[in-house]
């Protein structure tokens, strides 16, 4: 009897310092691998292992390893691929880094995946199986996610953190100078049919459990997010995502997201400087004014808010970041993240330093010396360090536990008493993080061997 083919999925980390393991704080389940293994041909024997948890298995017999790659993680993924291809086992990759910078990737893996996989996986299997794979699977079109149905059975015997991710569709309509995610999906956004996200969500083993939608951005296409939000209120579930500001000045919309369990968003405000947002291309930022009416409306519908800025634009200064942390404790963010602008490859932003000759490696995210919270470029008005230590200053500022408890009794954070509690848990896990992940090594510090390139 032929014996069945074996596929691996890894799920790579983003590096890890020698001798200790990976940060522990913010495994959740890592969607895109269950959204493979549901379009992977059910008599194939599929395994998947996280290099954030556990121990790879590199001598543990496959036909092929599958790793799906974004930029901080490359580094780990090509040391990966290369302990497996040490052992003859081919690779296939993809993901958004494969997408944005395959010239790089295909010399780590023997063939390569571009675009979404829905309507190439399949044939990759077929072809690695009769021993015919190619070295480029490209898909130009946006598929159709009516396929998209994961299969959660892998994370069997894995520890995540108890919420539960459903993607009810992928990308969004603006085209920001930093962002990847418009880079990948050239600016355009495609929705699940809602029938089969209601199922899904209804197939959920804890409905009881918060969701997270996993979308860039839920509200990218208003008409069908009302068709989303109406179609979830009677499952009463509770729920967060992620969504420009603007769905913000929509009060009917804003009355769905709260009628259908909307606990909080996650909002990217990028800057409170007007030529820094036009800069960016964040014009549905700029035509607001201001943001005050807009988080007038979310404290007034109940929904909570984890903000998003970004500092190293042209006109960012040290106020620049004090305005920032004003206007977060001002408001009560839930949550906020206050990060250094990164030069993702394959983004207009990317392109502009280096044609600029502000970029400070060639591949910062492969370079040795890189380690996490490096400003990778120079900035106009402030050195890279400077950059850096002003993310951790503000950071710790806004994390510390005079900021947290007078944030927590703001009157969107304590209407709901689940909420409340884990308001105080999940801002002291974001204040360790400050310290845990600064200056973390990307790749894994105990590799030391050369990685292993595809022969030419």
């Amino acid at each position: 009897m032929k014996s069945r083919f074996r596929l691996t999925f890894v799920h790579p980390c983003i590096g890890r310092r020698p001798g200790q393991p990976y940060l522990r704080t913010w495994q959740m389940e890592p969607l895109p691998v269950a959204v493979l293994a549901g379009l992977t041909p059910g008599d194939v024997d599929v395994r998947f292992h996280d290099d954030r948890m556990e121990l790879i298995p590199y001598d543990e017999p496959t036909d092929l390893v599958a790793i799906s790659t974004e930029v901080y993680t490359a580094k780990r993924a090509y040391q990966i691929a290369s302990e497996f291809r040490r052992r003859k086992v081919p690779v296939v990759m993809g993901g958004f880094h494969a997408t944005l910078f395959p010239e790089e990737v295909q010399r780590y893996a023997e063939s390569v995946v571009l675009g979404e996989a829905e309507g190439l996986w399949a044939g990759v299997i077929d072809d690695y199986r009769s021993g015919t794979p190619r070295r480029l699977y490209r898909s130009d079109e946006r598929p159709p996610l009516d396929r998209s149905t994961p299969d959660r059975s892998v994370y069997a015997g894995k520890r995540y953190l108890p919420i539960g991710l459903v993607e009810a569709g992928r990308g969004c309509k603006f085209s920001c100078e930093f962002c990847a995610i418009q880079s990948f999906y050239r600016s355009t956004y495609t929705q699940r049919p809602v029938e089969q996200i209601v199922a899904e969500i209804k197939g959920l083993k804890d409905r009881s459990r918060l969701i997270f939608f996993v979308n860039d951005n839920i509200v990218s296409d208003r008409a069908e997010a009302r068709q989303l939000l109406e179609a979830l209120i009677p499952l009463k579930i509770r729920w967060v995502s992620q969504a420009s500001i603007n769905a913000a000045m929509d009060t009917d919309l804003l009355r769905l997201l709260k009628a259908s369990g909307c606990q909080a968003l996650l909002i990217g405000f990028e800057s409170m400087d007007a030529d820094n947002l036009r800069q960016m291309g964040k014009g549905v930022n700029l035509r607001l004014g201001d943001f005050e009416p807009a988080m007038e409306n979310l404290r007034k519908h109940g929904i909570r808010v984890y903000g998003t800025f970004v500092f190293g634009y042209d006109q960012d200064t040290p106020e620049t970041f004090d305005q920032a942390y004003r206007f977060a404790v001002r408001h009560g963010l839930y949550l906020c993240g206050f990060n250094h602008l990164v030069p993702m490859p394959g983004t207009p932003l990317y392109r502009r330093l280096k044609e600029e000759g502000r970029l400070l490696y060639d591949a910062w995210w492969l370079d040795d010396s890189y380690t996490y919270n490096t400003v990778p470029f120079r900035p106009a008005r402030m050195t890279p360090e400077e950059i850096r230590q002003s993310c951790l200053r503000t950071r710790r500022l806004f994390y510390s536990i005079s900021s947290t408890f007078r944030r927590a009794f703001h009157s969107q954070n304590r209407s709901d008493w689940t909420l409340f509690r884990a308001f105080f848990a999940l801002n002291l896990l974001h204040r360790a993080e400050i310290y845990k992940r600064d200056a973390l090594p990307l790749g894994d510090s105990a590799c030391r061997g050369p990685l292993l390139e595809v022969a030419g």
